[in-house]
Order: structure tokens, then C-alpha cells, then sequence
């Protein structure tokens, strides 16, 4: 199950972070070749967000905890897709977006009827 949280430090309307989390939960289908019914996406709107290179206006910060196994050219497709996206919808500048990748084992992500596998 990846867990996909954006931390924004601007205010952003619950339907448009709905319709945010189902773009982007699109995009991870896409790229990752994954199931759809185990994306979780989180928006965290209006916080304090420091980015060490950031430039004048708003910033997004992902933090994409995902099953470990996909290669590095898969995971920038997905993470500049998702700049992309966050730029364009919020009118983010590009030096005010990251993404950074966790990865874990399939057996330490739970659902309440299963434990992931390995990806393969």
C-alpha cells in the first residue's frame, strides 16, 4: 500500500485536494503498474513548510512511502509527474516542489486481511 502525503503551506478547498489525490493516485497507477484500491493519499494543507532552495511563493513537499522494488527510472517518472501536476494546479514554482521516496518491504505494509508481498 503506498502512502503518498503532500504537505502545502498554502490553503487548499477539500474538493480540490479530492480531486489532487485522484489525479495523483492515477499517476501512481499509471507509472507504478499498481492497484488502484491500495493507494492512500494525504493532503496536509496551510503548514509551516521550510525548503532549503525554495524561491519566493507556494510550496509542496511528498513524501511517497512506497513497496520496495521499482527502479530508479520509474520512481522520477512518477515524482516529476507529480511536480508537474502540483505545479501547474496550485501554481507552485518548480524550485518549490520534492518528492522523497521511502521504501519498504512488502511484509511491513498491512491491510486488515493481508501483508503485502514483494513487488514482482
Amino acid at each position: 500500500m503506498p502512502l503518498l502525503q503532500f504537505d502545502t503551506d498554502y490553503p487548499v478547498a477539500d474538493a480540490e485536494a479530492d480531486a489532487f489525490a485522484d489525479v495523483v493516485t492515477d499517476l501512481y497507477v499509471e507509472t507504478m503498474n499498481a492497484d488502484r484500491s491500495y493507494v492512500a493519499v494525504v493532503v496536509r494543507d496551510d503548514s509551516h513548510l521550510s525548503l532549503g532552495r525554495a524561491v519566493a511563493g507556494r510550496r509542496v513537499f511528498c513524501s511517497a512511502d512506497v513497496r520496495e522494488g521499482r527502479d530508479e527510472e520509474t520512481k522520477r517518472a512518477f515524482a516529476t509527474a507529480v511536480m508537474a501536476e502540483a505545479a501547474e494546479r496550485f501554481d507552485v514554482p518548480e524550485e518549490n516542489l520534492k518528492v522523497v521516496f521511502t521504501e519498504h518491504a512488502g511484509a511491513q505494509m498491512h491491510g486488515i486481511d493481508r501483508v503485502g508481498g514483494d513487488w514482482g
